[in-house]
């Protein structure tokens, strides 16, 4: 843990860097990035908190609404009536990445390791059905946070994130907002990008959400495909990622190539890491990425007293094998 390779410097399977076998042996690794969070590292970030301000970075699970990605709308069933001595939850059809989400191990997979590597292509080898949210359960993602304002970054250049277009992000605008803030990372670090697309998005009537939700109907910012995304990221040697974005990286994929030209590339399971970057952070470098986090409260008190650095808390559903798990996440200054 001294001492964490450069991207250039990372093994390669499959033709692209890879962490497999940084942290243990290959398919035997369920936590990737995660194994940064030492203990040593929590108790420097318990350090953090002066004032005892709680920010909770879950969404309403009722968002967005309609739910994007063709995924479906949940039934909230309450037993009992008003007669009743106490009631229950019944959830029918939740799907864990309808709202804030961790994507896990098993949410993608990289197609060229699938072929050419141990494994089924998910991150470290490990096979399909050995991967599961249960094990971040078990241990808690506890560590620094780091808090990114791009939105805000973006709006003192004076180039304001589009919210309902494919906006990069561009890979050196991560360290220079860091700067901006005078923010310095560490190994580590949980990175929580803000952009703003969340607060958008509660702004917006009733017909341009059902448009978001249509298939094809998506666009919107997030970090560029690439490798150069994920050298950046992984040369910061991040713990994970959280954002407010629905897909960390922009939507529709490739953007702003052709659709017809990103379509032709993530077909093809030797390039589809330059326009679908989920395929290399996840599966090839075991970056835990969070999507439609509430960082809105946070971004603003951070703003309000320069501090962009706090406690990071986060408890994943203990789901065997599952594929994703709300964050249940807080962060404390």
């Amino acid at each position: 843990m001294t001492h964490l390779p450069r991207y250039a410097e990372l093994p390669r399977v499959a033709g692209v860097p890879s962490s497999w076998g940084v942290w243990g042996d290959i398919g035997t690794d369920h936590f990737g990035c995660l194994n940064m969070l030492t203990a040593a590292r929590v108790v420097d970030a318990a350090a953090l908190v002066h004032k005892g301000a709680v920010f909770a970075l879950n969404w309403s699970m009722g968002l967005p609404d309609p739910p994007l990605f063709n995924r479906d709308r949940y039934a909230h069933e309450l037993t009992g009536d008003e007669r009743s001595l106490g009631h229950d939850d019944v959830l029918d059809r939740w799907n864990t990445q309808s709202s804030s989400q961790w994507d896990g191990f098993r949410h993608i997979r990289n197609p060229a390791a699938q072929a050419d590597a141990p494994g089924t292509g998910h991150y470290g080898g490990v096979p399909d059905g050995d991967h599961g949210m249960h094990h971040w359960a078990g241990r808690g993602i506890v560590g620094r946070a780091v808090v990114c304002d791009i939105g805000r970054y973006r709006a003192s250049q004076g180039r304001d994130l589009r919210y309902d277009a494919p906006d990069v992000i561009e890979p050196d605008e991560i360290p220079q907002c860091l700067a901006a803030q005078g923010t310095a990372s560490r190994d580590g670090d949980v990175l929580l990008m803000r952009t703003g697309w969340t607060a958008w998005y509660e702004r917006q009537p009733a017909e341009v959400r059902e448009a978001l939700a249509r298939p094809g109907g998506l666009a919107a910012p997030g970090l560029a495909p690439g490798e150069r995304t994920a050298e950046m990221l992984w040369n910061l040697h991040l713990a994970a990622l959280g954002t407010d974005t629905p897909a960390v990286e922009v939507w529709p994929p490739g953007s702003p190539l052709p659709r017809e030209v990103a379509d032709t590339l993530r077909a093809d399971p030797e390039r589809v890491h330059e326009v679908f970057v989920h395929t290399l952070l996840l599966p090839m470098l075991g970056l835990p990425l969070g999507e439609l986090w509430d960082l809105d409260a946070l971004s603003y008190d951070c703003a309000n007293d320069g501090r962009h650095d706090c406690l990071f808390v986060s408890a994943p559903l203990n789901l065997p094998a599952g594929v994703a798990s709300p964050p249940n996440a807080v962060a404390i200054k």
